[in-house]
């Protein structure tokens, strides 16, 4: 038998071949759609899938304005982060972020928990973009459109 066929193949740069895709937010819910968004962007759907590699594409989420919550996650799911002051926790609940800042925040925060927390993980995550509306600024990488 010849032992050369279970040799682990890796990718390196010059083999990989990123794509672009687009994903609409509009009525879907959250975690779900985050969950499948942290694959491709991990590249866990591609068969060269490295785990210590950045071998994902490229995402791109629309009408993010239009993601769904279950239950009563809107008001009663909170995020909570701290100042590093003494008495520096503060929380914020999903429809406060959306009112104050931006409903992109909220899919952001989402993916980047399901993404692995290192080096890696941050380079991954600026595979991501996220817009409010349904146009976005990446036409020129003609991205295609994932149903999920």
């Amino acid at each position: 038998m010849d032992s050369n066929s279970f040799k682990t193949k890796s990718v390196d740069i010059k083999t990989l071949q990123k794509s672009w895709f687009v994903v609409d937010a509009d009525n879907k819910v959250l975690g779900r759609l985050s969950s499948e968004v942290a694959k491709i962007l991990r590249g866990k759907n591609n068969s060269y899938f490295t785990p210590n590699f950045d071998c994902g594409d490229y995402v791109v989420v629309i009408n993010s304005d239009k993601i769904k919550l279950t239950g009563k996650k809107w008001k009663e799911k909170k995020y909570i982060r701290h100042t590093g002051y003494p008495g520096g926790q503060r929380e914020t609940t999903p429809l406060k972020l959306k009112e104050d800042k931006s409903s992109k925040f909220i899919i952001e925060k989402a993916v980047r928990g399901m993404l692995p927390k290192n080096r890696l993980g941050r380079k991954l995550f600026n595979n991501l973009f996220v817009y409010e509306g349904t146009d976005h600024p990446h036409e020129g990488q003609k991205p295609k459109e994932i149903k999920l």
